[in-house]
């Protein structure tokens, strides 16, 4: 049955499970967002201590996840891996710089006679969870605003500006939709330390955590509101029948509008967001986090296939339109994706190794026990 799908199908296809794959790291940037957290919520050496180590249970989940969501582009769409990161290097090593110094933080902050000391890696896990996290939602950023890059006949990209991809965060939009997702990870952060931390006897710090949760959501709604109007109003790129690419009028508007469900899934993720905020900043329950997740991985799914769909260059090249990269123009051959996607069918598997994992991690509650284990970061 796979093999008899044509390749503007598996396109799609690898499309749809890239978007999933980076819709769910968005989701597990809730670590990240702990990790801002811990001067705001945590006043002595134990409620730090408990930050660390709930968060410490997840982190090799998001960086997997950021490495899976480089190689399934990197086998499904190969001209878009080879642009970006050859072209735009300096943000794409910077982002994984930070995310190096987070491996490392958690692996030595506890260690005996360390040479930095445990208050410098908690440094290195703030910027990991804000210079991290806000160049990732730079680079997404460029999906809507186009990048410096020109490709040639032999698609040898030449990168017209010396900063590689760190101009992105000059972008007012591609800057609000960083801020935005640096706050949004706060907000889950929140929602997480909430649900997955045993908050008996220590009232103070839970009322810090959830505190913080609806802060941050306040701070993020600047940005989204930015984001969203943007993309209503800007002209965005777009081809024709014959794949030559142009500028079209509030291209981004008309996408959401011919993708009703892309539409009612930012709708709903919205809302689920919101849900899990109130249910965390203004009141008891411990659940935020299911809500807030499910609404980010939606909203996520919704700016990718924005960004993909009807006709829309994933990456497009601001400086020269026919160098833009779709979905049909970047992917890898039929037989590659086709094979691909036989392999495709194990990920049902995995998700429920990950489910199954998870809830062995999070059997109990974390709570002064771990943190005194000889073992905790």
């Amino acid at each position: 049955m796979i093999g008899k799908l044509d390749i503007v199908t598996l396109q799609q296809v690898w499309w749809i499970i890239c978007s999933v794959v980076g819709a769910l790291f968005l989701f597990l940037n809730f670590v990240q967002g702990g990790q801002t957290l811990l001067w705001q919520v945590a006043k002595n050496d134990n409620e730090k201590s408990l930050v660390i180590n709930s968060l410490g249970r997840k982190w090799e989940l998001t960086f997997t996840t950021l490495v899976l969501f480089g190689g399934a582009l990197f086998a499904a769409f190969p001209k878009f891996y080879a642009t970006s990161f050859g072209g735009a290097y300096w943000v794409w090593m910077l982002i994984l710089f930070t995310f190096i110094v987070q491996a490392v933080s958690y692996e030595f902050r506890k260690k005996p006679n360390n040479l930095l000391g445990a208050k410098t890696y908690e440094v290195f896990l703030f910027i990991n969870g804000s210079v991290g996290i806000l160049l990732i939602g730079a680079a997404v950023g460029t999906f809507f605003t186009g990048s410096n890059f020109i490709l040639n006949d032999y698609n040898q990209v030449t990168w017209t500006t010396p900063l590689r991809g760190l101009e992105a965060a000059f972008s007012l939009f591609n800057l609000s939709l960083g801020l935005f997702l640096v706050f949004n990870a706060r907000t889950l952060g929140a929602m997480y330390l909430v649900n997955n931390i045993n908050m008996r006897g220590v009232p103070e710090f839970e009322a810090r955590v959830r505190k913080s949760c609806l802060t941050s959501f306040l701070c993020s709604l600047p940005f989204l509101l930015y984001v969203v109007v943007s993309l209503l109003l800007i002209d965005g790129f777009g081809t024709d029948h014959n794949g030559v690419v142009g500028m079209v009028a509030h291209k981004y508007l008309d996408n959401l509008l011919a993708m009703p469900i892309v539409l009612v899934m930012l709708l709903v993720g919205l809302f689920l967001v919101l849900l899990g905020v109130t249910r965390t900043g203004l009141s008891n329950v411990t659940t935020g986090i299911w809500f807030g997740g499910l609404g980010t991985v939606l909203v996520g799914l919704a700016v990718f296939f924005t960004a993909g769909f009807n006709n829309t260059p994933f990456y497009p090249s601001k400086v020269d339109l026919q160098s833009s990269l779709t979905i049909y123009n970047a992917s890898s051959s039929h037989y590659t994706l086709t094979a691909m996607t036989y392999v495709a069918l194990f990920i049902p598997a995995v998700l429920a190794y990950i489910a199954y994992a998870w809830r062995q991690m999070d059997s109990r509650k974390i709570d002064a026990r771990d943190v005194a284990d000889k073992k905790a970061y």
